[in-house]
């Protein structure tokens, strides 16, 4: 910030230092150039200051599994897995709860949703599926829901009609306007993001945002099976670092049941989530929530992925530090130090 030595800018310096002015001056002089030159800034970034006075309400939990939050205000939630494993009925039991009466029981397939009782909007986008076949699934989910007609809240579109364009643009705008005319949106889900994307990251992130300004939880739907406990694929990898919770329904050993399985849960360890088991009832016409696997099946899945993840780290050196193996943990798993930590005391005490 010096001026160059024999310019009229030193001679000015010079000339107001002389006239008694100190150094304090002189730096508040320079705090109100720089307010007037970064004004336009520094009015947009007053709006998104934090008021400590003023602390933000604390997010909603939408959908939750036992003491574990998994969709929250103002978040992603990710459900993947591969065909037939009973990834819409999954969704349906989500959605049934978000408008079932409050009187009346329903099963939710292991997981608890937050009652909505002021009857925002329900929405649901479907990218892959054929209107006969969304016609019939949103069908049984009012049944689950034990409603025997639509609620006004409860919107279902078909959108494989569209360009990958024209969808992203049509959900920004009908959410805007479902948001405005029920007063919030309780819950969105868009079942097949892949065939919304043009570029993962952008897209992803366009979804993240909508989450945040409307104050909602957005369960994004991504049809492949996972590997592990990441997401393969560029789009995979967005959702994982962009999502606040990350689920995987797979076929478990009994053929006839499914199991959903943690892959992300951003407070805590998605290996210490509970396995929730469901199947077809054939007398019920639905699938049914079948309870959670043992503590033991817990304890194993848990050993086989880190098993996995040591397999990773030293196929490629053969000695590391603490320090190293916890990031490489973090960054491999996608959880915070405290629950790296948690599995390096694990892999430990198995060997």
């Amino acid at each position: 910030l010096l001026p160059l030595p024999g310019t009229k800018e030193e001679k000015d310096i010079s000339d107001y230092f002389k006239a008694g002015n100190t150094r304090e001056d002189f730096l508040k002089l320079f705090i109100e150039f720089l307010d007037n030159l970064y004004s336009d800034t520094l009015i947009m970034l007053k709006s998104c200051e934090i008021d400590f006075n003023n602390p933000p309400a604390k997010a909603q939990v939408i959908i939750s599994a036992g003491d574990v939050p998994l969709g929250t205000q103002g978040n992603l939630f990710g459900i993947t897995g591969g065909e037939g494993t009973g990834k819409s009925n999954y969704i349906a039991a989500m959605l049934a709860g978000c408008i079932c009466q409050p009187d009346k029981e329903v099963d939710t397939l292991g997981i608890q949703i937050a009652a909505n009782s002021k009857h925002k909007a329900v929405l649901l986008y479907d990218t892959e599926q054929s209107e006969v076949q969304l016609f019939k699934n949103v069908s049984n989910l009012l049944a689950r829901a034990k409603q025997p007609n639509k609620p006004e809240e409860l919107k279902a579109f078909c959108l494989t009609g569209m360009s990958r364009k024209e969808r992203l643009h049509a959900i920004v705008q009908s959410m805007d306007k479902f948001y405005y005319q029920y007063g919030g949106i309780q819950l969105v889900v868009i079942d097949g993001i892949a065939d919304l994307v043009k570029s993962a990251n952008d897209e992803v992130e366009s979804v993240a945002v909508m989450a945040g300004i409307y104050n909602t939880c957005i369960l994004c739907v991504l049809h492949f099976v996972p590997n592990g406990l990441k997401l393969r694929g560029h789009l995979g990898s967005e959702l994982q670092r962009k999502a606040a919770t990350i689920l995987s329904i797979e076929k478990d050993e009994e053929p006839t049941q499914s199991v959903v399985k943690a892959l992300k849960v951003r407070d805590g360890s998605p290996l210490d989530v509970p396995l929730m088991l469901f199947s077809w009832d054939k007398a019920a016409g639905m699938h049914l929530y079948k309870g959670e696997k043992t503590r033991e099946e817990k304890e194993k899945r848990k050993e086989k992925e880190l098993v996995g993840v040591a397999r990773d780290v030293f196929g490629r050196q053969e000695h590391i530090t603490y320090i190293d193996l916890c990031e490489q943990i973090q960054q491999i798993l996608d959880v915070k130090e405290r629950t790296a930590k948690s599995y390096i005391r694990f892999m430990r005490e198995r060997d």
